[in-house]
């Protein structure tokens, strides 16, 4: 395995491939829990999370908080994470029958909206650009301009753009298949070559010489290329070996593109034909199948692991929240969510039980984003937190370009109405000082509320693994496990008290700092509304002082 990835590090310097396959530590990775630490005692911007654990007395009183993750998927059979699965107790398991009479026959753990009723799921999905290009294609291919009213004109121009960002695509992948293809036969055509001349043998520096030895020019380019090979410090291995694993890596590469144009930019897919829900019907809600892991999962898998994987068990990682039931909702395929599967996931969440939403998930445009406003103004008349990743594109976010969002579509007097019992987290790596900000990471001054850990989080994977990612995906569940935790210690504390905690405990990002996308310095409080990043410690010391707007209620454990 160590070989192949080394070979990938070739095939990068090789061919130009940009995918990011590298690894992602520079000088060795941190702890595996060092967002868990306290940033004046570890150098690392963790959350102080285990001062909390260690100076306050939490073990006792807490009331279970069942979270909702809106993802790809949970492996609900993990090691780590089977013990705090949310249980719909009123919902008798298999026997293909709704139970408790909420639409959703057999949910038993969850739901999953992008699944049909026979068991077949979605997994490749287009973009959200994609398939508005469609829509507006059957309406506006060969239309006759002039006769277009204003209104029309307008969505003539969205179809326009959406035409060229489309099509753009799709004829880059085209080209890249190619370019693919005639790279691999070049590189192969010379591995062939020095096999033939010299055999099956080890890949070292003995054989660069004796190709280079050989006064041919095809074997001249043969032993430079290998020379570049050597240069990643692979493992051992034979001429053979190396032919195929290259193989299978420009396989991997074309396959990428393939994809592009079978899935994400075809705008003749159609991934609702599995599902056969009616998608032009916002009030079609019961659709969909209780197959909430699967295939697909590992995004979904990780981020439950952050938030909740049972503390102190010797198995794995620890979660943040301790007290905490995972409610997984499949509703992100390998694609653009949809927004009505959004706004369905929303409230399947809110009316089983729900107090937090995990939401690591986005995309460029909106095809109904009032469908998903409704949901969210449902979720903040039942008192439940949503907690959303900023996205992973370096750049600033803006009303335009990044959904779903806290801003309501429709406005009002002095503009669009903010959501306050949503959160939009950006993302801050383990280093300190300018690079404190993930690179990668979006950010705003009004609409990224603060940064979270979300450089190489170590967490559950599928099957009873686990491993390193990073991404906004990433640094979102380490809020919404944080705000679990308050939520579990200090029930009184409402949707919106919590966030207000979070925002005024912050740790400032203070100083310069290297602005997302750019080389630019600039203040880490222009980043973000808030200014900082997340401070579990001081967030729990100040919950502890605020005075709760609702009543304490009981609330039974879930899990049996």
């Amino acid at each position: 395995m160590k070989s192949a990835y080394r070979i990938k590090n070739v095939i990068i310097t090789l061919s130009g491939f940009v995918f990011p396959v590298f690894s992602i530590f520079s000088q060795g990775p941190p702890p595996e829990n060092w967002y868990h630490l306290s940033p004046e005692k570890s150098g690392f911007n963790g959350i102080g999370l285990e001062e909390v654990y260690r100076e306050f007395p939490i073990d006792q009183k807490s009331q279970p908080v069942i979270v909702a993750v809106l993802d790809t998927g949970v492996d609900i059979d993990h090691e780590d994470l089977k013990d705090v699965i949310w249980v719909n107790a009123d919902e008798i398991p298999d026997n293909g029958q709704d139970d408790d009479e909420n639409g959703y026959v057999d949910d038993v753990h969850g739901w999953n909206f992008i699944g049909s009723a026979d068991g077949s799921n979605v997994i490749k999905e287009t973009l959200e650009v994609t398939r508005l290009y469609g829509r507006l294609r059957e309406r506006f291919e060969g239309a006759d301009v002039s006769s277009l009213s204003r209104k029309e004109r307008k969505q003539y121009d969205q179809y326009l753009e959406y035409k060229q960002v489309v099509e753009k695509k799709r004829k880059s992948a085209r080209k890249q298949i190619e370019e693919y293809k005639r790279r691999e036969e070049w590189i192969n055509s010379l591995l062939v070559a020095a096999l033939e001349a010299a055999g099956d043998t080890i890949v070292d520096q003995t054989l660069v010489e004796t190709l280079q030895a050989a006064d041919d020019e095809v074997l001249s380019s043969a032993a430079g290329l290998l020379e570049s090979i050597l240069e990643q410090k692979i493992d051992e291995l034979y001429l053979s070996e190396l032919i195929g694993l290259i193989g299978l890596d420009f396989q991997a590469a074309r396959a990428h593109f393939e994809e592009e144009l079978e899935y994400t930019y075809n705008p003749e897919f159609d991934s609702r034909a599995i599902i056969g829900d009616d998608y032009d019907d916002p009030e079609d809600r019961y659709y969909g199948n209780s197959a909430v892991g699967g295939d697909f999962s590992f995004h979904g898998t990780h981020v439950a692991g952050i938030i909740g994987a049972v503390r102190d068990n010797e198995t794995g990682v620890d979660g943040i929240a301790g007290n905490v039931r995972i409610m997984p909702v499949r509703m992100v395929p390998d694609g653009d969510e949809h927004d009505k599967d959004v706004a369905n996931a929303i409230r399947y969440a809110v009316d089983n039980g729900a107090q937090v939403i995990n939401m690591s998930f986005g995309k460029g445009q909106s095809w109904d984003k009032r469908i998903v406003d409704k949901a969210v103004r449902y979720a903040l008349k039942n008192d439940v937190l949503l907690i959303h990743s900023a996205g992973n594109s370096g750049r600033e976010n803006f009303a335009d370009n990044n959904f779903p969002n806290p801003f309501f579509d429709r406005r009002f007097i002095f503009g669009r109405k903010r959501a306050p019992n949503w959160i939009e987290v950006g993302a801050v790596s383990y280093t300190p000082g300018k690079k404190a900000v993930a690179g990668f990471s979006n950010y705003s001054q009004d609409r990224v509320d603060l940064f979270a850990p979300g450089v190489a989080i170590y967490s559950t994977a599928p099957d009873d693994s686990y491993a390193y990612a990073q991404g906004t995906s990433m640094s979102a569940p380490v809020v919404t496990g944080t705000a679990a935790l308050l939520r579990a210690y200090f029930p009184e504390l409402k949707a919106v008290q919590v966030k207000e905690i979070l925002m005024h405990s912050v740790r400032p990002i203070s100083g310069k700092v290297i602005q997302p996308g750019t080389s630019e310095l600039v203040d880490g409080s222009e980043l973000s509304v808030s200014g900082g990043m997340l401070d579990a410690y001081a967030a729990f010391k100040l919950a502890a002082h605020t005075k709760g707007k609702k009543k304490r209620k009981k609330v039974k454990d879930l899990r049996s």
